[in-house]
């Protein structure tokens, strides 16, 4: 499993990153708009906080030919282990296969059905990232359709990971999970209730209350 954090937010990061067994950071120009910071000094600060870890940071760019002048520019500026996320448009799939041929990874964002994932993989797409929470808000079952498209990679014999995205409970991450899918972007604020449980709190405060006059280490 990797977890990921989806946030630009600098220090919500070094929190997580302190704590949790984070694989690296997922941003969008949404999450970067919401910093108050220009793209070169949030990436430069997320690098000072993981280092080389995997960091995907979206092209903003619609022509498959901007997308990929874009994905080259942010590769030059960010170094590590970096993944150009591209939606999944007729251009966005163009691109994909473009950078793949040329060895740069990539991750095709904004996906809502299998199919748009499946054709997104054999491009070369090195990650698929399916909106949850999204789709949930529009009657559909995301969890559902991030473990159907778990199933047709596995069926096809591709090797692009599925990483979910959007979530907004606990729920929605311990199903995708159990669908399949290795590889989960979570806010910030989902990861302490990851952890949370009231009687491990119990737990806790009874082992303090019962050993604490036999410690004496």
């Amino acid at each position: 499993m990797e977890y990921l954090i989806d946030s630009a937010d600098i220090s919500a990061i070094e929190r997580i990153f302190n704590y949790y067994p984070i694989a690296g950071v997922t941003t969008n120009p949404s999450i970067v708009a919401a910093s108050g910071n220009d793209l070169k000094t949030v990436i430069k600060k997320i690098r000072g906080v993981i280092g080389d870890k995997m960091l995907h940071v979206q092209a903003l760019s619609e022509k498959a030919a901007d997308i990929v002048d874009e994905g080259h520019r942010i590769v030059s500026f960010t170094g590590g282990d970096i993944y150009i996320k591209i939606p999944v448009t007729e251009e966005g799939i163009k691109a994909i296969k473009i950078l793949n041929s040329e060895g740069i990874k990539t991750t095709a964002t904004a996906i809502f059905t299998p199919q748009q994932a499946l054709i997104a993989a054999c491009a070369g797409a090195d990650y698929v990232a399916p909106y949850i929470n999204r789709l949930d808000n529009i009657s559909a079952n995301g969890v559902e359709i991030a473990g159907d498209i778990c199933k047709l990679l596995k069926n096809s014999g591709l090797k692009t990971k599925v990483l979910a995205a959007s979530f907004s409970n606990v729920e929605q991450i311990h199903m995708a999970a159990l669908l399949g899918v290795t590889t989960l972007t979570i806010p910030p604020a989902l990861y302490e209730k990851l952890l949370y449980h009231p009687l491990t709190e119990r737990a806790v405060t009874e082992f303090k209350k019962n050993g604490a006059p036999y410690y004496n280490i």
